[in-house]
């Protein structure tokens, strides 16, 4: 439990997002009863695709979809990946989301069946709930006695042998407590001085400041925009407060093999985990919920480009599908009838015909010209980008004639064109110029059919062959 509460507390961190493919989405763009807008929180367009992805959110949160699976399938380009995102976004930061690629299984020093069972194991949260004792109050005095050295100054090396007290009161009552070094120091490290009022967990140890007591808001002419304001505890210093912690079954297994604990979760060393190890964490943590000191959130796991997975793997799935504790599976593919790899079979999306039967599947349609355009519009005030309207209407029509990935890769190319020239604003030059320097596929597969003799290793392919590739 120690291990699990330094687990939560390490996350407690500031995160620094930088700006990526599907940083825009911010979720799935639904109003109150479901349906879908045309544009909001990032997504544009695929109402139909965005509405069946509602639903299944709905039916997480409200619990009644553990151990199914969604298929997305689509087009490339046609925003897959896109309502995945959007989807974990939308469940918020309690609800665990694990995402992968199909062939990292292929990559990964483990074995394919404990490469899926770590990644199903990240994605089943348990939420633990447990009764701590927290001293609650503010400073009234803080003093801290040093031990004096040999020269008669006030010595700092010998930190084991500070003592000190602390003075903490409520509104009803006023307390002394004597402090050790550990305490001493936590107290050093959140800069506590008198005036604030703050937490002390009795078991741990460890030091909450809540804020500056609103009495002591006279006591400065000026503070600064962090500064808290809080009211002084009223009823007893010391309480007992429930505390919730929430991890992920994965890392409770970890924690529970690896000699280094939970900082193996840090160095990704891992390694294989004994099936008998999660058996003994699966009957604690079924004791934990009949005791009511802990729930299971099922979470939801995606594999992006499935169709790389192996017949082994899909077998896999079919029967891990069926565990109780088993996670929300999320499917995305944009390949159309062609064969299960391990096998000499076809099948639609290159997935075994019995593991199709236990899909929901979301199709993606195309965009539209106008979607194009306000996805542009998106990405260019992602990418804080200016832009002018004849350089968008522009960019759009690449993107109908070549692909939408294409043209969001010119937008900073073109700014940084922009810049190169000294302006502020992208016009069509920029467009054009990058446009010039870097090739679409379409245009990279013509040259290689004009200049395919000066390659080498090349294979001549006959007129048909040559059309069929231009075509795709």
């Amino acid at each position: 439990m120690a291990e699990i509460k330094r687990l939560s507390e390490s996350r407690d961190l500031t995160r620094i997002e930088r700006i990526g493919a599907h940083s825009h989405i911010r979720g799935l763009g639904l109003d109150s009863s479901m349906e879908a807008r045309d544009v909001s929180e990032g997504m544009v367009g695929q109402q139909p695709a965005r509405k069946a992805a509602g639903l299944i959110l709905k039916l997480i949160r409200d619990g009644k979809i553990a151990g199914r699976a969604i298929l997305i399938a689509g087009q490339p380009g046609t925003g897959k990946t896109a309502i995945a995102m959007a989807l974990a976004k939308s469940l918020g930061q309690e609800t665990p989301f694990a995402s992968m690629s199909a062939s990292e299984l292929f990559s990964l020093e483990l074995s394919k069946t404990e490469a899926l069972t770590q990644a199903f194991r990240r994605a089943i949260g348990v939420r633990i709930k447990e009764e701590a004792e927290i001293i609650e109050g503010e400073v009234v005095e803080i003093s801290i006695d040093r031990p004096i050295s040999s020269n008669g100054n006030p010595s700092s090396s010998n930190a084991a042998a500070k003592t000190g007290k602390l003075t903490l009161k409520t509104t009803d009552m006023e307390t002394v407590y004597e402090l050790g070094a550990k305490m001493i120091e936590a107290l050093n490290k959140e800069k506590v001085q008198s005036g604030d009022v703050v937490a002390l967990d009795k078991a741990s140890g460890k030091v909450t400041k809540l804020g500056r007591s609103i009495c002591r808001s006279r006591d400065y002419d000026a503070v600064g925009p962090h500064t808290k304001f809080v009211r002084c505890p009223d009823g007893e210093l010391q309480k007992r407060k429930e505390v919730v912690h929430c991890v992920t079954l994965h890392e409770i297994d970890v924690i529970n093999s690896r000699t280094q604990g939970f900082l193996a979760l840090f160095t990704g060393d891992t390694g294989e985990i004994r099936a008998e190890v999660r058996e003994q964490i699966d009957t604690k943590v079924g004791e934990w919920r009949e005791e009511g000191k802990a729930e299971i959130i099922p979470g939801v796991l995606f594999i992006d480009e499935v169709h790389m997975l192996d017949i082994e793997c899909f077998s896999f799935l079919n029967r891990a599908l069926e565990n109780e504790m088993a996670p929300i599976l999320v499917i995305a593919t944009n390949r159309g009838i062609t064969n299960i790899r391990g096998t000499n079979y076809k099948s639609p999306h290159g997935i075994p015909p019995d593991f199709l039967d236990r899909l929901l599947i979301i199709t993606t349609q195309p965009y539209s010209e106008e979607e194009i355009r306000k996805i542009l519009d998106i990405r260019c005030d992602e990418e804080e980008v200016e832009m002018s309207n004849d350089a968008k209407v522009l960019l759009t029509k690449i993107g109908v004639e070549t692909s939408l990935r294409y043209a969001i890769h010119l937008i900073t190319a073109a700014a940084l064109a922009c810049q190169k020239r000294k302006g502020k604003i992208v016009e069509i030059d920029d467009i054009s110029r990058v446009y010039g320097l870097f090739l679409d596929v379409k245009r990279s597969t013509q040259y290689l059919m004009e200049y395919q003799s000066q390659y080498m290793f090349n294979e001549v392919p006959d007129e048909g062959d040559a059309d069929e590739a231009m075509q795709s």
